[in-house]
């Protein structure tokens, strides 16, 4: 089971971190899975408290938590983020996508039957 936090996510993150007035415990990136969406399933990100049964990827000092059910969808993923002069955003690079929808915020996962 493994996650890649790359570095320039880690960053945004710390930038994000010093400009905000968080508690320093929900100073982690909570990165989740919930249902929604036309393809059924929806990323989401927030700033949260680590729990016990969470994985915690750490990155140039910067903790990403994530839930157990949520890694079971995100294991191999990678989390980056991308900023160019008409967009700038967290990027999540999933191998476990079999579609996606065309707004780009939904997903569908391969389900063995």
């Amino acid at each position: 089971m493994s996650l890649t936090f790359h570095s320039a996510a880690a960053n945004k993150v710390k930038e994000i971190l010093t400009e905000e007035t968080l508690d320093s415990e929900e100073a982690n990136l909570r990165v989740f899975v919930k249902g929604g969406g036309c393809s059924g399933f929806q990323y989401g990100f927030t700033f949260d408290a680590k729990n016990e049964e969470d994985t915690e990827v750490v990155t140039n000092g910067v903790t990403l938590v994530i839930d157990p059910l949520s890694f079971q969808y995100l294991d191999g993923s990678e989390i980056d983020y991308s900023s160019d002069p008409f967009a700038s955003q967290f990027i999540i690079r999933n191998p476990n996508v079999q579609a996606t929808c065309g707004c780009g915020s939904s997903f569908t996962v391969y389900s063995p039957g």
